[in-house]
């Protein structure tokens, strides 16, 4: 990991700022959107933030038991040594939404409604978390411009590949909030979305082969993927005469185009400048 700053004999890494960063503004967007939808109350911050204490601990396990299970068995004390790295942004996505079900029921709040507004800022921070990773692609066949030298080999910069591919997708959701033609719409074409940027992102990465060049990660996208396509055509069909009272209402400004510009700009200029 990239070490910005040391506070006694404690460091601060340049992942743990990014990933910071990601849930505060991520936040931000989620409690905005959620008043927008008028879901108001204490309720929605707290579901916010023990959400990203379920994914982190869900992320964390899914790498444990996925992506390296057996060393992890022999040694079972680093299972807790998470500033080591290891964390599957798909098992915090899972663990996630399993914490979100159970805590929406319980306190009687619309799940599709929440999730609808909690989906741009998720993939937001998502994207600003991913410029701190330290986990590179594989090795450029050729040393293309964009390259990174990593140990004397140019490796592919697919935490710059997610940023800028999640950025386009926040804009598409955050575009399409107004005109969704159902309850949790908006959610689905997140998961649908964010599976096949990690699938495609995936081919120039190395991680545990399952079949042929399907990755762990591929084959958790292709489940989530068909997962979702399931839920989408169950929520849609109970919500046939479903009205949308934001429909055009809402227009996205130049400034936040320009925000947008900005966190992928400066986003990409501080990898490039770190690495």
């Amino acid at each position: 990991m990239v070490e910005i700053f040391k506070i006694g004999y404690f460091s601060i890494y340049l992942f743990g700022i990014t990933i910071t960063l990601g849930m505060i503004l991520g936040t931000i967007v989620m409690l905005r959107e959620a008043k927008r939808k008028k879901l108001y109350g204490n309720e929605l911050l707290d579901l916010a933030i023990y959400t990203i204490a379920a994914s982190v601990v869900s992320a964390r396990l899914y790498y444990v038991l996925v992506f390296n299970f057996s060393y992890y068995l022999k040694h079972p004390i680093e299972i807790f040594f998470v500033r080591n790295g290891g964390l599957s942004i798909q098992g915090g996505l899972i663990g996630g939404i399993v914490f979100t079900l159970f805590y929406t029921k319980k306190k009687d709040i619309n799940f599709w409604k929440a999730a609808d507004a909690f989906a741009p800022g998720i993939i937001l921070g998502q994207a600003i978390g991913r410029i701190g990773c330290d986990v590179f692609g594989i090795p450029m066949k050729k040393g293309y411009l964009w390259g990174v030298n990593l140990n004397s080999q140019i490796v592919h910069p697919v935490q710059i590949y997610e940023l800028l591919l999640d950025l386009i997708l926040f804009t598409y959701l955050w575009r399409k909030r107004d005109k969704t033609k159902y309850e949790g719409q908006l959610f689905i074409i997140y998961i649908i979305g964010f599976s096949l940027i990690r699938g495609a992102v995936e081919f120039f990465r190395d991680n545990p082969i399952v079949f042929g060049s399907l990755s762990v990660a591929h084959i958790t996208s292709f489940i989530i993927i068909g997962f979702a396509f399931f839920i989408n055509n169950k929520i849609k069909n109970n919500n046939i005469n479903y009205k949308n009272s934001e429909s055009n209402k809402i227009k996205v400004s130049f400034i936040e185009y320009m925000i947008i510009l900005f966190i992928g700009i400066s986003g990409t200029s501080l990898y490039y400048y770190i690495h």
